[in-house]
């Protein structure tokens, strides 16, 4: 079947878009016959990061951004000849509390893309897992289990606005955030270039490592918290980076500050990896553009390789938008989204909800089990 994926990631930079032929089965086949990025009308980035914790905001804007965030993926989905939308949406809160998920929030109201295409929809594919005891992320943890398990342990690592990683080893599966990725770096990119990203980490590679202040960032006690564990923007906000500054650090030059908080990325990474004894590191993410960044985490995870997810067959920047049309089929053909371990969950369950399209629904039967996922190039 073809199913198209699309979410918006942390950094709420707008619409990864993946096309991907699925054929599920015990080896589940998967083909990207397509992948964009594609941006948000004009506008609606900045509205989305401004109702982003600590700030706040009135229920008739989030009710504007659900249907604006659902208008603008219908245009996404729409032209594709596809079977099945998949769409995680975009998340603007996730909450933990005493390391238990309360709840959270996509953005995208589903009505809109199953009205544009005509096509049925998965979405909210975080929530059930929620409800059955899970953190709803990381949702990664599914398509890397599947796709690098064999008889050594390897590390599948995003780096999103925030970095998750998940280690596959040999009959066992840990997938947790490790931190900001992206985010933070984002943050000092905008304020000192006015671009929304560090472009080829040239912001970063001209500044010096402060410290102090890395000393102060690392001191974050959810770095140290065991797994399973989760986090968002909701943490690692603009004002608590500028308290931070403040404290350790006031005056710091933007190359400075973002040199630090690369620093900060590519020890968090590494240390969450370094205890886990995996043979190779698998990178993917907008991270993974960033020279600079790579850099860094490719010395602090020495003598362990870091290689692209292109090198696995895998495009780097398309591999959420490939993992939520995998859910999507997934979804489609009966079968848990997340597997056990994974995101604290110990009971698997088919995630999502379906929005019908102009077609009466005809599931196929359902698949008994997932084992393994071999991408065709």
């Amino acid at each position: 079947m073809i199913v198209v994926g699309m979410l918006s990631g942390t950094s709420a930079d707008g619409l990864d878009v993946a096309v991907c032929d699925v054929e599920v089965g015990p080896t589940t086949r998967l083909a990207v016959r397509h992948h964009a990025a594609v941006d948000w009308p004009a506008g609606l980035q900045e509205r989305l990061l401004a109702v982003l914790p600590p700030a706040t905001t009135t229920v008739g804007e989030i009710a504007a951004l659900d249907h604006a965030v659902g208008q603008a993926a219908a245009l996404a989905a729409t032209g594709h000849d596809a079977d099945l939308v998949a769409w995680l949406g975009q998340t603007v809160f996730h909450g933990i509390e005493g390391g238990r998920a309360t709840g959270g929030l996509q953005l995208g109201q589903p009505a809109w893309i199953a009205e544009s295409t005509g096509l049925p929809v998965v979405s909210d594919l975080r929530s059930t897992d929620i409800a059955a005891g899970g953190h709803g992320a990381p949702l990664a943890s599914t398509l890397d289990a599947l796709w690098l398990a064999g008889a050594e342990t390897r590390i599948a690592l995003n780096l999103g606005g925030i970095a998750n990683v998940t280690v596959v080893a040999p009959g066992a599966l840990t997938a947790f955030d490790t931190g900001p990725a992206n985010c933070w770096l984002d943050v000092v990119a905008q304020r000192a270039t006015g671009a929304g990203y560090d472009v080829d980490g040239a912001l970063a590679a001209s500044g010096t490592v402060d410290t102090v202040l890395l000393g102060h960032l690392l001191a974050e006690p959810y770095y140290a918290a065991p797994p399973p564990k989760t986090t968002g923007r909701e943490r690692f906000t603009a004002p608590a980076l500028d308290a931070a500054v403040a404290h350790a650090a006031p005056g710091i030059s933007s190359p400075d500050l973002a040199a630090t908080l690369v620093a900060l990325t590519a020890r968090t990474v590494a240390a969450a990896c370094r205890a886990h004894g995996a043979v190779e590191v698998v990178g993917s993410g907008g991270g993974m553009a960033n020279p600079t960044l790579r850099a860094a985490l490719a010395a602090a995870l020495d003598p362990v390789p870091l290689v692209s997810a292109d090198e696995r067959g895998l495009p780097s920047d398309a591999k959420e938008a490939v993992l939520t049309a995998l859910l999507g089929a997934l979804t489609w053909h009966g079968v848990p989204g997340v597997l056990p371990g994974a995101t604290g969950s110990a009971t698997p369950r088919v995630l999502g909800r379906l929005s019908t399209g102009h077609r009466p629904l005809r599931l196929p039967e359902p698949v008994p089990a997932v084992h393994a996922l071999e991408i065709v190039r």
